[in-house]
Order: C-alpha cells, then structure tokens, then sequence
C-alpha cells in the first residue's frame, strides 16, 4: 500500500521516515519529495509498504505523530489526477476567427 506522509519538517531525512515506519513492516520504499533544483524538503512524501494491514496499523499509529518538531499527516496515497492541470482555457488556443486581416478578406 502507498502512503502519503504529509507535514514533514525541513530537517527530517529519508533514513528518519523508513526508521519510523519500518517498526510496522516490511517496506518497497521512502522517499520525501524535494525541489529538484534546491533540493529542500517539500514537506511530504511516501512510504510503500509491502502488507496491507500494517499500512493500515502504521497510518492508524503515526498519524499526528511527532516527527522532527512537527506533528506528521499520515493517510492512504491517493492517485495523481490531471484537475491540477486544467485551467480556464480549456480548448487551448486561438480559436475561432473572425476576419484578421484588417478587412483585406484573406
């Protein structure tokens, strides 16, 4: 099961994350989610546990716990959707028409 782990402080490390949640089981991955260019911590990530209910044990436990100085959100990843990407033009564009050329009919 994939796990978002929110509200994570800027000092928290991958290695502190798998620690923390190891306790609970077996784990596929941890990564905290960076700025590619700075590298700063954007204060979440994900933990991919290989046992449904450990994950489910693990988000009941961990959730509000605290990590670092801040009190972590835990909960069940949900999957990406594209409405952050939508925006008001939804066509995209310059469409239509309309005579451009000044009155000259091209």
């Amino acid at each position: 099961m994939n796990i978002f782990v929110g509200n994570i402080a800027p000092q928290v490390s991958d290695q502190e994350l798998e620690d923390l949640f190891k306790a609970y089981g077996e784990l596929k991955s941890v990564k905290i989610i960076r700025d590619m260019f700075s590298g700063e911590s954007k204060g979440f990530g994900f933990v991919e546990m290989k046992d449904k209910i450990a994950s489910e044990t693990a988000i009941k436990e961990l959730n509000t716990k605290d990590l670092g100085g801040k009190k972590i959100v835990v909960n069940e990843a949900r999957p990406k959707t594209d409405s952050r990407r939508s925006g008001g033009n939804r066509g995209g564009g310059n469409r239509g028409g309309g005579n451009r050329g000044g009155g000259r009919g091209w």
